[in-house]
Protein backbone atom coordinates (compact mmCIF):
# COMPACT_ATOMS: atom_id res chain seq x y z
CA UNK A 1 0.00 0.00 0.00
CA UNK A 2 1.72 3.40 -0.65
CA UNK A 3 1.91 6.40 1.34
CA UNK A 4 -0.89 8.22 0.29
CA UNK A 5 -3.28 5.97 0.17
CA UNK A 6 -2.25 5.07 4.02
CA UNK A 7 -2.49 8.37 4.88
CA UNK A 8 -6.51 8.45 3.65
CA UNK A 9 -7.21 5.74 6.69
CA UNK A 10 -6.19 8.63 9.04
CA UNK A 11 -8.93 9.68 11.27
CA UNK A 12 -10.01 13.41 10.15
CA UNK A 13 -9.98 15.72 10.90
CA UNK A 14 -7.29 17.04 12.60
CA UNK A 15 -6.96 19.91 14.62
CA UNK A 16 -4.06 22.35 13.37
CA UNK A 17 -2.88 26.20 14.64
CA UNK A 18 -1.64 28.22 11.76
CA UNK A 19 1.39 30.41 13.25
CA UNK A 20 3.89 33.25 11.78
CA UNK A 21 7.35 33.45 13.19
CA UNK A 22 8.35 37.16 11.65
CA UNK A 23 6.81 35.82 8.05
CA UNK A 24 8.31 32.15 8.74
CA UNK A 25 4.83 30.24 8.54
CA UNK A 26 4.57 26.83 10.23
CA UNK A 27 1.37 24.10 10.89
CA UNK A 28 1.37 23.06 14.37
CA UNK A 29 -0.48 20.07 15.45
CA UNK A 30 -1.06 18.52 19.32
CA UNK A 31 0.70 15.32 18.73
CA UNK A 32 0.59 13.90 22.17
CA UNK A 33 -1.98 11.83 21.29
CA UNK A 34 -0.30 9.70 18.36
CA UNK A 35 -2.78 10.53 14.77
CA UNK A 36 -0.37 10.01 12.22
CA UNK A 37 2.42 7.30 12.02
CA UNK A 38 6.56 7.95 11.88
CA UNK A 39 6.54 6.82 8.75
CA UNK A 40 4.11 8.52 7.15
CA UNK A 41 4.60 11.70 8.75
CA UNK A 42 6.45 12.71 6.17
CA UNK A 43 4.20 12.47 3.15
CA UNK A 44 1.63 14.19 5.45
CA UNK A 45 4.10 17.01 5.65
CA UNK A 46 4.79 17.46 2.16
CA UNK A 47 1.09 17.63 1.15
CA UNK A 48 -0.55 20.00 3.58
CA UNK A 49 2.45 22.44 3.31
CA UNK A 50 1.76 23.08 0.11
CA UNK A 51 0.56 26.20 -1.38
CA UNK A 52 -2.86 26.73 -3.17
CA UNK A 53 -3.37 22.83 -2.46
CA UNK A 54 -3.55 22.50 1.21
CA UNK A 55 -2.76 25.07 4.08
CA UNK A 56 0.59 25.91 2.81
CA UNK A 57 3.72 26.49 5.11
CA UNK A 58 6.85 26.89 5.21
CA UNK A 59 7.13 23.68 8.20
CA UNK A 60 5.01 21.41 10.21
CA UNK A 61 5.59 20.68 13.74
CA UNK A 62 4.18 18.15 15.93
CA UNK A 63 3.82 18.48 20.22
CA UNK A 64 4.55 15.57 21.18
CA UNK A 65 5.30 14.10 24.96
CA UNK A 66 9.06 13.90 26.13
CA UNK A 67 10.32 11.41 28.09
CA UNK A 68 13.12 13.69 29.75
CA UNK A 69 10.31 15.22 31.70
CA UNK A 70 13.16 16.64 34.03
CA UNK A 71 14.56 18.93 31.67
CA UNK A 72 11.97 19.26 29.04
CA UNK A 73 7.84 20.16 29.20
CA UNK A 74 7.31 18.72 25.62
CA UNK A 75 9.52 17.38 22.46
CA UNK A 76 8.72 18.75 18.52
CA UNK A 77 9.11 17.47 15.79
CA UNK A 78 10.08 19.59 13.25
CA UNK A 79 9.70 19.10 9.46
CA UNK A 80 10.66 21.14 6.45
CA UNK A 81 8.00 21.28 3.96
CA UNK A 82 9.62 19.16 1.59
CA UNK A 83 9.19 16.66 4.25
CA UNK A 84 12.85 16.74 5.80
CA UNK A 85 13.59 16.29 9.28
CA UNK A 86 15.31 19.71 11.22
CA UNK A 87 17.09 20.06 13.73
CA UNK A 88 16.30 23.13 14.69
CA UNK A 89 14.59 26.17 13.36
CA UNK A 90 14.04 29.95 15.41
CA UNK A 91 11.26 31.32 14.19
CA UNK A 92 9.02 27.45 14.49
CA UNK A 93 10.64 27.01 18.21
CA UNK A 94 8.79 30.28 19.57
CA UNK A 95 6.04 29.47 17.31
CA UNK A 96 5.90 25.98 19.39
CA UNK A 97 6.75 27.84 22.83
CA UNK A 98 3.39 29.90 22.53
CA UNK A 99 1.53 27.23 21.06
CA UNK A 100 2.06 25.12 24.30
CA UNK A 101 1.59 28.06 26.85
CA UNK A 102 -1.69 28.86 24.92
CA UNK A 103 -2.76 25.06 24.96
CA UNK A 104 -1.48 24.91 28.47
CA UNK A 105 1.28 22.43 27.97
CA UNK A 106 4.05 24.18 29.66
CA UNK A 107 4.30 27.44 31.27
CA UNK A 108 5.37 31.37 30.43
CA UNK A 109 8.97 30.00 31.48
CA UNK A 110 9.57 26.90 29.52
CA UNK A 111 12.28 24.35 27.88
CA UNK A 112 11.98 21.47 25.33
CA UNK A 113 13.07 18.66 23.22
CA UNK A 114 14.44 19.47 20.00
CA UNK A 115 17.01 17.10 17.68
CA UNK A 116 19.85 19.70 18.37
CA UNK A 117 19.53 20.06 21.97
CA UNK A 118 16.81 21.55 24.67
CA UNK A 119 15.82 24.85 23.54
CA UNK A 120 14.54 27.27 26.61
CA UNK A 121 11.99 29.37 25.69
CA UNK A 122 9.91 32.90 28.18
CA UNK A 123 6.44 33.75 26.07
CA UNK A 124 5.91 37.55 26.93
CA UNK A 125 2.31 38.91 27.47
CA UNK A 126 2.30 40.06 23.54
CA UNK A 127 3.25 37.95 20.88
CA UNK A 128 6.91 37.81 21.69
CA UNK A 129 9.42 34.71 22.69
CA UNK A 130 12.66 35.00 23.68
CA UNK A 131 14.66 31.56 23.14
CA UNK A 132 17.56 30.58 24.96
CA UNK A 133 19.67 28.72 22.08
CA UNK A 134 21.93 26.14 21.83
CA UNK A 135 25.73 26.74 21.95
CA UNK A 136 26.70 27.54 17.75
CA UNK A 137 29.85 25.13 16.94
CA UNK A 138 31.37 24.55 13.63
CA UNK A 139 32.85 28.24 12.93
CA UNK A 140 34.34 28.69 9.53
CA UNK A 141 35.40 31.25 8.15
CA UNK A 142 37.33 33.05 4.60
CA UNK A 143 35.65 29.83 2.73
CA UNK A 144 35.96 31.07 -1.13
CA UNK A 145 33.95 30.01 -3.98
CA UNK A 146 33.21 31.54 -7.48
CA UNK A 147 29.32 33.10 -7.79
CA UNK A 148 28.48 34.75 -11.34
CA UNK A 149 31.89 34.36 -12.13
CA UNK A 150 34.07 36.13 -9.35
CA UNK A 151 35.75 35.00 -6.22
CA UNK A 152 33.70 35.68 -2.90
CA UNK A 153 34.75 34.73 0.55
CA UNK A 154 31.95 33.48 3.32
CA UNK A 155 31.84 31.70 6.58
CA UNK A 156 29.92 29.32 7.79
CA UNK A 157 28.46 28.44 11.35
CA UNK A 158 26.11 26.18 12.73
CA UNK A 159 23.77 27.73 15.31
CA UNK A 160 21.36 24.26 15.68
CA UNK A 161 21.52 23.77 11.82
CA UNK A 162 23.85 24.91 9.03
CA UNK A 163 24.68 28.05 7.66
CA UNK A 164 26.56 29.93 4.88
CA UNK A 165 26.86 33.77 5.46
CA UNK A 166 27.87 36.11 2.98
CA UNK A 167 27.96 39.61 3.37
CA UNK A 168 26.82 41.91 0.06
CA UNK A 169 27.18 45.60 -0.78
CA UNK A 170 24.50 47.61 0.74
CA UNK A 171 23.05 48.18 -3.06
CA UNK A 172 24.00 44.97 -4.63
CA UNK A 173 21.19 43.10 -6.16
CA UNK A 174 21.01 39.50 -4.57
CA UNK A 175 19.97 36.36 -6.77
CA UNK A 176 18.84 34.60 -3.48
CA UNK A 177 17.46 31.85 -5.01
CA UNK A 178 20.13 31.33 -7.83
CA UNK A 179 23.23 32.03 -5.67
CA UNK A 180 21.27 30.46 -2.23
CA UNK A 181 20.84 26.59 -4.45
CA UNK A 182 24.40 27.35 -5.43
CA UNK A 183 25.95 26.97 -2.13
CA UNK A 184 23.30 25.23 -0.44
CA UNK A 185 24.94 22.04 -2.48
CA UNK A 186 28.40 22.78 -2.94
CA UNK A 187 30.83 20.70 -2.14
CA UNK A 188 32.26 22.63 0.92
CA UNK A 189 29.17 21.84 2.67
CA UNK A 190 28.64 18.22 1.80
CA UNK A 191 26.82 15.99 2.34
CA UNK A 192 24.42 17.81 4.72
CA UNK A 193 23.88 21.25 2.57
CA UNK A 194 23.66 23.81 3.93
CA UNK A 195 21.07 27.42 4.51
CA UNK A 196 22.52 30.51 2.81
CA UNK A 197 22.21 34.08 4.58
CA UNK A 198 23.02 37.32 2.13
CA UNK A 199 23.59 40.10 4.67
CA UNK A 200 23.71 43.92 4.41
CA UNK A 201 24.83 46.28 7.19
CA UNK A 202 21.98 48.69 6.78
CA UNK A 203 23.10 50.53 10.27
CA UNK A 204 24.70 50.59 13.46
CA UNK A 205 24.11 47.37 14.95
CA UNK A 206 21.81 46.40 12.68
CA UNK A 207 21.41 44.21 9.67
CA UNK A 208 19.01 42.96 6.88
CA UNK A 209 19.05 39.50 6.03
CA UNK A 210 17.60 37.32 3.57
CA UNK A 211 17.92 33.87 3.40
CA UNK A 212 17.40 30.80 1.00
CA UNK A 213 16.09 27.36 3.50
CA UNK A 214 17.26 23.91 2.51
CA UNK A 215 14.47 21.82 2.98
CA UNK A 216 11.75 24.90 1.70
CA UNK A 217 14.47 25.01 -1.25
CA UNK A 218 13.52 28.92 -2.01
CA UNK A 219 13.49 32.22 -0.12
CA UNK A 220 11.33 32.60 2.95
CA UNK A 221 10.47 35.96 5.09
CA UNK A 222 13.00 35.23 8.15
CA UNK A 223 14.90 32.44 9.62
CA UNK A 224 15.83 32.70 13.26
CA UNK A 225 18.98 30.11 13.13
CA UNK A 226 19.85 31.98 10.09
CA UNK A 227 19.37 35.46 11.61
CA UNK A 228 21.86 33.66 14.68
CA UNK A 229 24.23 32.65 12.45
CA UNK A 230 24.66 36.43 10.82
CA UNK A 231 24.89 38.21 13.70
CA UNK A 232 27.57 35.79 15.21
CA UNK A 233 29.57 36.37 11.91
CA UNK A 234 28.57 40.35 11.54
CA UNK A 235 29.94 40.75 14.95
CA UNK A 236 33.03 38.66 14.27
CA UNK A 237 34.16 40.77 11.35
CA UNK A 238 33.38 43.86 13.58
CA UNK A 239 30.57 45.38 12.07
CA UNK A 240 27.87 44.88 14.90
CA UNK A 241 28.35 44.43 18.52
CA UNK A 242 25.53 42.68 20.87
CA UNK A 243 22.32 43.12 20.86
CA UNK A 244 22.44 42.73 16.78
CA UNK A 245 18.58 43.62 15.64
CA UNK A 246 17.99 41.94 12.32
CA UNK A 247 15.31 42.92 9.84
CA UNK A 248 14.28 40.14 7.74
CA UNK A 249 13.01 39.75 4.26
CA UNK A 250 9.58 40.31 5.15
CA UNK A 251 9.94 43.85 7.17
CA UNK A 252 9.95 41.99 11.04
CA UNK A 253 12.31 42.64 13.39
CA UNK A 254 14.49 40.01 15.14
CA UNK A 255 17.07 40.66 18.13
CA UNK A 256 19.99 38.35 18.71
CA UNK A 257 21.74 39.21 22.21
CA UNK A 258 25.15 36.55 22.73
CA UNK A 259 28.58 36.94 24.41
CA UNK A 260 31.09 36.47 21.88
CA UNK A 261 34.33 35.24 23.02
CA UNK A 262 37.57 34.38 21.33
CA UNK A 263 37.75 30.90 19.38
CA UNK A 264 35.36 31.76 18.23
CA UNK A 265 32.91 30.67 20.25
CA UNK A 266 29.44 32.05 22.17
CA UNK A 267 27.45 31.64 24.50
CA UNK A 268 24.38 33.33 26.01
CA UNK A 269 22.90 33.28 23.01
CA UNK A 270 19.43 34.60 22.98
CA UNK A 271 16.94 35.21 19.56
CA UNK A 272 13.77 36.77 20.67
CA UNK A 273 10.86 37.97 17.84
CA UNK A 274 6.88 37.86 17.27
CA UNK A 275 5.03 34.26 17.44
CA UNK A 276 1.37 34.79 16.23
CA UNK A 277 -1.17 33.00 15.87
CA UNK A 278 -3.10 33.10 12.14
CA UNK A 279 -5.76 30.87 12.81
CA UNK A 280 -7.32 27.52 13.95
CA UNK A 281 -8.40 25.41 12.12
CA UNK A 282 -9.35 21.42 10.99
CA UNK A 283 -7.39 19.21 8.35
CA UNK A 284 -10.43 17.13 6.24
CA UNK A 285 -9.31 14.35 4.51
CA UNK A 286 -9.63 16.24 1.08
CA UNK A 287 -6.03 18.70 2.12
CA UNK A 288 -4.27 15.32 1.26
CA UNK A 289 -5.66 15.23 -2.47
Amino acid sequence: MNNSATLMNIDFPISFTKMSGAGNDFIIIDHRAPLIPMEYQPEFVKKVCRRSFSVGADGLIFIENTDKTAIADFRWRFYNADGSVAEMCGNGARCAARFAYTHGIADASMSFETLAGVIEAQVHSDDTVQLRMTSPHDFRTELKLILDGRERSLSFVNTGVPHAVLFMDADEHIPVVEWGKTIRFHPLFQPAGTNVNFVQKVGEDTIKVRTYERGVEDETMACGTGAVASALVATINGLAVSPVQIITSGGEYLTITFDLQAGPQAKDVFLQGPARIVYNGKLTAESLC
